[in-house]
């Protein structure tokens, strides 16, 4: 399908703007988010040392569908549990070039609610 693809290649050069001023570090990790059609995933990346510190998706639940907003918010929330036991509060959202709208959103507040910072 060559609409998909075209937005797609869209979406990678807005992410590219992005990434070009949004740094993680250590102390405060990048959040990136990436979103398919059936799933949403998420990381915690230091970007100094190239290490991801946390990770967590709707794949690992194994139930359900989880590409609506409920799914999404309770990745942000299980993120931000992971990245409590690791010691990290602070972090700089990288919403991957998607519209901060919808299941992005509702990430990005789910980890808000789970206590992260940004």
């Amino acid at each position: 399908m060559v609409i998909r693809q075209d937005k797609n290649k869209a979406r990678q050069k807005r992410h590219l703007r992005v990434r070009a001023k949004v740094k993680g570090t250590a102390n405060a990790p990048r959040l990136n988010v990436f979103r398919s059609l059936k799933n949403i995933y998420a990381q915690l990346i230091d970007d100094v040392t190239g290490v991801t510190i946390a990770a967590a998706s709707t794949v690992e639940k194994g139930e359900g569908y989880g590409g609506n907003k409920a799914a999404a918010r309770e990745v942000g929330k299980r993120l931000a549990e992971r990245a409590k036991e690791k010691g990290i509060t602070e972090v700089v959202f990288d919403r991957g070039g998607y519209v901060y709208h919808g299941r992005v959103q509702e990430l990005a507040d789910g980890a808000r609610e789970g206590g992260l910072k940004f």
